[in-house]
């Protein structure tokens, strides 16, 4: 076995957001079947523009669904890699706060400079800081600067000591961080990243490319499809099943055992 899952996605995006906890929770599953994951920071705003793709929320059947399906879908992944409960809401105007360039833009300059658990930590925090009260807007450099200035080393999810924690990043660190959000290098690692999202067929976040041992690529779109990926990539695992009555999932097979089904 082996391959690779490519997830392009954008903090603005709960659905990115809920992808990535899930891939995060399940690498280590993953990397012992021989896949690796690489995230991707996308621009959501460009895959809408160049497919003529709409926010849900611009439809009013769809807005008027969508916190069934967000409700269902926080459930489902309930909580930070640490165990903490999610604790997500929207932002009053997901709008202004989903121009994440410059956010995006740090993103690949961490990606680019620093080691890879050194990104999962930081893209952590960032949806963290974006989808939990006060929801604060990362498109401002103050406020984006002082989010990097805060990240607790080893982030796994929010405690009630991380202000006393070491910081992932140092006050210089952050700095060049922030320039690099401004430089031109960075500035074309996010255009070519999404460019590269919308020849995959993106258009929408997040957007999953996953490549089997045979080198057979295939896109998959949302964060509630990973049984189609994991079938793709030839993995043992187990699909959404409905149970026979008395068959409780705490015991397994007993019913049909007990009336003579076949196991």
């Amino acid at each position: 076995m082996g391959g690779k899952i490519d997830c392009y996605l954008d903090i603005a995006s709960l659905y990115s957001y809920l992808a990535y906890l899930d891939l995060l929770r399940n690498r280590p599953i993953l990397a012992s079947h021989g896949v690796t994951v690489e995230f991707h920071p996308t621009f959501l705003g460009a895959l809408n523009q160049a497919t003529g793709n709409k926010p849900p929320w611009t439809l009013p059947a769809k807005a008027a669904h969508g916190p069934f399906d967000a409700a269902r879908s926080i459930a489902r992944q309930g909580t930070y890699p640490n165990g903490s409960p999610l604790n997500i809401t929207f932002p009053e105007n997901l709008f202004i706060n989903g121009k994440t360039i410059l956010p995006l833009r740090a993103l690949h300059c961490i990606k680019t400079k620093f080691p890879p658990e050194t990104l999962d930590q930081t893209l952590l925090y960032l949806f963290h800081i974006f989808w939990s009260p006060p929801n604060l807007n990362l498109t401002v450099p103050e406020n984006l600067k002082s989010t990097l200035l805060a990240v607790p080393e080893g982030f796994s999810g929010p405690t009630a000591n991380d202000d006393k924690k070491k910081k992932l990043f140092s006050a210089e660190q952050v700095e060049e961080i922030m320039k690099g959000a401004q430089a031109e290098e960075f500035k074309g690692k996010l255009k070519k990243t999404t460019g590269e999202a919308l020849e995959r067929g993106a258009f929408g976040a997040p957007w999953i490319w996953v490549t089997n041992d045979k080198g057979e690529g295939e896109p998959f779109f949302g964060s509630d499809r990973f049984h189609f990926v994991y079938k793709h990539l030839g993995l043992p695992y187990r699909d959404v099943e409905v149970l026979a009555n008395g068959d409780d999932p705490k015991w397994g097979k007993l019913w049909r055992k007990e009336n003579g089904a076949k196991l």
